[in-house]
């Protein structure tokens, strides 16, 4: 079992950057793919961004691809969702998750077997 802890999200102006972290704890870190997720009101929850176990492979939904930047530090138990340029249409609870599996289905929900709580990022125009 891993247990998830979002941080970082909060208010900022469109253009702006935010840097959300997500502790894990539990099963070795190291093991498991780990994911963002993002849902708005009213919509489904949607993929942002994945990185393999290593770190080696990083994968990207087309329109944040040359904003955001995933990474984890195996050694502090810690994966990063850099976000930079941010639009008002990147508001959203933003959710860590991870496959422990690492299926290689990175995109799909069903995919991941953990799940944090969120972390709200609002961005203003």
């Amino acid at each position: 079992q891993v247990q998830l802890v979002e941080a970082g999200g909060g208010l900022v102006q469109a253009g702006g950057s935010l840097r959300l972290s997500c502790a894990a704890s539990g099963r070795t870190f190291s093991s498991v793919a780990m994911g963002w997720f993002r849902q708005a009101p009213g919509k489904e929850r949607e993929f942002v961004a994945a990185i393999t176990r290593s770190g080696s492979i990083t994968y990207y939904k087309a329109s944040v691809k040359g904003r955001f930047t995933i990474s984890r530090d195996n050694v502090k138990n810690t994966v990063y969702l850099q976000m930079n340029s941010l639009k008002p249409e990147d508001t959203a609870v933003y959710y860590c998750a991870g496959d422990r599996d690492a299926s290689g289905n990175y995109v799909g929900r069903g995919s991941y077997d953990y799940w944090g709580r969120g972390t709200q990022v609002t961005v203003s125009s």
